[in-house]
């Protein structure tokens, strides 16, 4: 890659597609189908075992550096969970992988020499000694190129150490073997990334092979796959926190509402009674003024039968008299006419 297009590349990773108004490049988003998350997420298998014996090629998905800083610049305001994505492709590719490391040790098995369960385990011990001092051979390496000088040196020293324990377990199993067995290249596959390693393989190889690019992308996606299996979980907990808590407030949302309804009952209630108390002291009142009003009318109506009483007990009593002052006017009359007729007859 020429600087011109590292620098391109460089201005894409840190200012994403519209650094420069390229409108054609914004038609692709990163939450498209067609663009791949392993990618975005600086985990694809196609660029970190680019290179290697087992290249993979190239992505069948779009891979750019510019749609990886736009999908960085959003994910800091909203999770998209593309670790979803990222972890079914991760686990998809090393299932593979482990089924290949399976059909290597099948074929292992089926080509070397059988050799006995106790021969075998002081073989193990020896591939796994090997292992180890490959792997700080590797780590010595990496030290000793940051400028971590010291360190390396104390690497190299448990290297030492391991070194002595491997011809110890050399010595082991060199004496539970016939001399013509024990100088055929005993062979193992590597565990991480399906590799063959010889028994008798030198550090050189060792540290080769552990401190490989090979061997390091494979440490690498298996790393980056427990790291976003754990990080799913984490959002995933985190989400279901969020629900729970979102679930409390709508329950105790909804438990205030129902108390300020049945507060609302309450003083309706209350309302009714009080209406209802008032509509019983106005029927009350309207039933005291009946009363009342029936009282006085019955006073006016007692009043008014002893005034009629008394009319006509006056009435009786002057018809009485009018008819005792008649009676008396006819008699005086008669006697009159009496005497006036006795006086006739004297004349």
């Amino acid at each position: 890659m020429s600087a011109q297009a590292q620098m391109r590349a460089l201005l894409d990773q840190l200012m994403g597609t519209a650094r420069d108004g390229d409108e054609s490049r914004q038609r692709v988003k990163f939450t498209d189908e067609r663009v791949c998350k392993s990618h975005l997420l600086n985990c694809c298998p196609h660029d970190i075992l680019s290179g290697t014996r087992m290249d993979l090629g190239e992505c069948s998905k779009i891979h750019d550096l510019a749609l990886r800083a736009d999908y960085e610049i959003a994910s800091k305001e909203r999770d998209l969970f593309f670790e979803l994505d990222a972890v079914d492709h991760l686990e998809s590719f090393i299932a593979d992988c482990d089924r290949r490391t399976e059909l290597a040790k099948k074929r292992l098995a089926e080509t070397q020499e059988e050799i006995s369960a106790e021969v075998a385990a002081k073989a193990e011990k020896v591939h796994e000694l090997n292992e180890e001092i490959g792997k700080l051979l590797a780590k010595a390496e990496q030290l000793g190129a940051e400028g971590n000088v010291d360190e390396a040196q104390k690497i190299l020293q448990e290297v030492e150490k391991v070194r002595s324990k491997k011809k110890d377990a050399e010595e082991e199993y060199r004496n539970s073997m016939p001399a013509s067995s024990f100088q055929q290249q005993k062979l193992r596959v590597c565990e991480v990334c399906s590799a063959y390693l010889g028994l008798h393989d030198n550090d050189r190889r060792l540290a080769d092979h552990f401190g490989g690019k090979l061997h390091l992308g494979f440490i690498q996606i298996r790393e980056k796959l427990e790291q976003l299996k754990k990080t799913v979980l984490d959002k995933q907990e985190r989400r279901n926190q969020e629900r729970l808590k979102r679930r409390e407030e709508r329950e105790r949302e909804e438990r205030m509402k129902r108390k300020s309804r049945s507060r609302d009952r309450d003083r309706d209630r209350e309302r009714e009674r009080e209406k209802e108390r008032e509509r019983e002291r106005e029927r009350r009142k309207r039933r005291s003024r009946s009363v009342s009003r029936e009282r006085r009318r019955s006073r006016s109506r007692s009043r008014e039968r002893e005034r009629r009483r008394r009319h006509r007990s006056r009435s009786r009593s002057h018809s009485r008299q009018s008819r005792r002052c008649s009676s008396d006017g006819l008699n005086g009359r008669a006697e009159s006419r009496r005497s006036g007729d006795r006086e006739a007859g004297e004349l």
